[in-house]
């Protein structure tokens, strides 16, 4: 084989390697964005669901002081 061949076999070869390398980085950036979408959907489901149990106890808690006696009973 001569010289001339071996690179541009070589050559090919990286060329080969760097087309996967790149479809490889565009998946991996593919996932990474849906991710952080997912996450940052879940912050915002966990923050309201928060927000909820605040309000269902502040609900509660004034419930409980309305029925309450007076302090004199």
């Amino acid at each position: 084989m001569s010289d001339s061949k071996q690179i541009e076999d070589k050559i090919n070869e990286l060329e080969i390697k760097l087309a996967f390398q790149d479809d490889l980085l565009n998946s991996l950036n593919d996932i990474v964005t849906r991710q952080d979408k997912e996450i940052l959907n879940l912050w915002t489901a966990n923050r309201l669901l928060k927000q909820s149990m605040h309000d269902i106890k502040n609900d509660t808690t004034d419930i409980n002081n309305e029925e309450a006696p007076p302090p004199h009973y």
